[in-house]
């Protein structure tokens, strides 16, 4: 057992990650650049088998889609933390590329289920829009549900 496991911090399984996933619909995206990783966050869908898909509107100069189109590889954290004892968090890793516009509508749910601001959905009509996709080839998920051994709330 390691200190965190003492503490009632628990690795998540494969399962319960692909869960987590389809349950959340906003999380932080890490592009690669020259220097420090470019974060952003981001609205997602998942189609629970280890692909999350992102759907960009952006207009002709959007560093965050020349990031992309750069990209081998990038990295996307989904957390979901409502007390100090109660939380989860995972962290996926693999290739992210553009879908072309032709397979979009085999993604009708993955498409659909991202969280979205209002004001975003009202640019639709004002950007360039893209579908990118992410294929999980590493995650990494922990979560703890309860108060760590020991511990008493005065």
């Amino acid at each position: 057992m390691t200190d965190l496991e003492s503490l009632g911090v628990r690795p998540m399984d494969d399962e319960s990650i692909r869960a987590f996933l389809r349950s959340r619909g906003v999380g932080v995206l890490g592009l690669p650049t020259d220097g420090p990783p470019y974060l952003l966050p981001m609205s997602f869908g998942s189609d629970g088998e280890g692909t999350l898909y992102f759907t960009y509107v952006a207009g002709d100069h959007s560093e965050k889609r020349a990031l992309t189109e750069r990209a081998t590889a990038a990295s996307f954290l989904v957390f979901d933390a409502p007390s100090p004892f109660s939380w989860r968090s995972v962290v996926v890793r693999g290739p992210i590329e553009r879908v072309p516009e032709d397979e979009w509508d085999s993604l009708g749910d993955e498409l659909s289920d991202g969280w979205r601001p209002a004001a975003f959905e009202a640019a639709v009509t004002e950007g360039e829009i893209s579908v990118y996709r992410l294929d999980i080839e590493r995650q990494d998920g922990f979560e703890q549900s309860s108060l760590p051994p020991g511990y008493a709330h005065e």
